[in-house]
């Protein structure tokens, strides 16, 4: 819950028993005014201006800017239409105004929607009006209106603080679930994806032949994620030295040397060469019969998006769930949708969990589209699948055939 959402309804009371206050010391001193009906046409405004708006000052959505300019210029107008209703004796004796205290609730609305900047504002309005009122600066009017002023200003400072430091949290949570996220994610791959690439390097390098490339690529990737799930990318330069902590952890090849990190070509390379081999018996692929050229990293990030999207499919479709996927070259753009006939995503889910840390979705594939320039449409229809519509801008002319 908001920090603010227990001011607002505070506000809210403050309002609604202030206003019984004023009518009732209108009542008692009713026949002491020297024109009794202009003032009770006043109050009845006032009540009425209440009845319809009560509620827009429990929540910051409904407490719009208009509305308190609006309640402001009613308890302003009040403060002023005492000194014609009233009678210069009891205004001189300190007489309350016809708002009275309800004007209060006007000066703190300002406070906690716009801050003490706001609420300084709107509490200096009030401090002239009662000085207009009153005629002349008088101990007891003084006394009020700096009590209305600090306390108007400390409550929006207070505001201020606790929005910043709301902030500071939210954010805190996030980075915090974030991190338990990367640190399941990072003892998921070290007991399961780093042992099977550590077995196929040393299974790779005793049969030789193509088996030994087979190997050799596996312990490629085995450094690759090693250094990954050990805090970050490190320069290539530093690969052996990752390949000699690997095998004193008994992961790796004893006394092997570590091949270099793997690079990615230059220029541009056909999409549907890294896009064909999803397919399979539950996976369709259907593309243009010509190449479709796109940057290497960008089509690589692409790829591996796709791959994301196809992960998603098989751990939340549900078994015998099938998906398709297409290929399509536009002349600024190469877009590729992935489509599955599953169940569906519930609607929040994908906030859900983004909120809780799984960052599958938001990361692995909307990520990798950010940094590429391109986008991750997703639609999803409860009990008819989803569909992921992946677009990538053409960085140049070159990629073009």
């Amino acid at each position: 819950m908001s920090v603010e959402l227990p001011l607002w309804r505070a506000l809210t009371g403050y309002r609604i028993l202030t206003l019984c206050y004023a009518l009732a010391i209108f009542a008692i001193n009713y026949d002491e005014y020297a024109h009794p009906l202009g003032g009770a046409l006043y109050m009845g405004v006032l009540t009425v201006w209440m009845a319809l708006t009560w509620n827009r000052s429990s929540a910051p959505e409904r407490c719009t800017k208009r509305f308190l300019m609006a309640d402001l210029a009613l308890a302003l107008a009040g403060i002023l239409v005492t000194a014609v209703v009233d009678t210069p004796a009891r205004i001189d004796g300190g007489a309350a105004t016809l708002p009275s205290i309800w004007t209060g609730g006007a000066v703190l609305g300002l406070a906690i929607k716009g801050g003490w900047r706001w609420a300084a504002a709107g509490s200096t309005l009030v401090a002239l009006a009662n000085l207009a009122e009153r005629g002349s600066p008088a101990r007891d009017t003084v006394h009020n209106v700096l009590l209305v002023w600090v306390s108007s200003i400390a409550i929006g400072y207070i505001v201020e603080v606790a929005r910043a430091s709301e902030r500071t949290l939210a954010r805190a949570l996030r980075i915090e679930a974030a991190t338990r996220e990367r640190e399941r994610l990072a003892r998921d791959i070290h007991d399961s994806v780093l042992q099977v690439l550590a077995m196929v390097q040393r299974r790779g390098a005793a049969l030789g032949g193509e088996a030994a490339e087979l190997g050799r690529m596996a312990g490629e990737q085995e450094i690759a994620l090693r250094t990954l799930v050990a805090g970050g990318l490190l320069p290539p330069q530093r690969s052996a030295e990752r390949a000699e902590e690997a095998g004193q952890a008994g992961d790796a090849e004893p006394g092997g040397s570590a091949p270099d990190a793997p690079r990615i070509p230059a220029g541009p390379i056909d999409v549907g060469a890294l896009l064909a081999p999803y397919a399979g018996a539950d996976v369709s692929f259907a593309g243009p019969g010509t190449p479709v050229l796109l940057e290497a990293a960008a089509a690589a990030e692409l790829a591996a998006a796709v791959g994301a999207a196809l992960d998603n499919v098989r751990k939340h479709a549900g078994e015998g769930a099938r998906a398709w996927i297409l290929l399509e070259d536009e002349p600024g753009a190469v877009i590729v949708s992935v489509r599955d006939d599953g169940p569906g995503i519930p609607e929040g889910r994908l906030a859900d969990a983004e909120r809780e840390g799984r960052m599958g979705v938001a990361l692995s594939i909307r990520g990798r589209l950010r940094e590429l320039g391109g986008s991750a449409e997703l639609v999803s229809v409860p009990g008819q699948g989803t569909e992921v519509e992946l677009k990538v801008p053409r960085g140049n002319g070159k990629e073009q055939r």
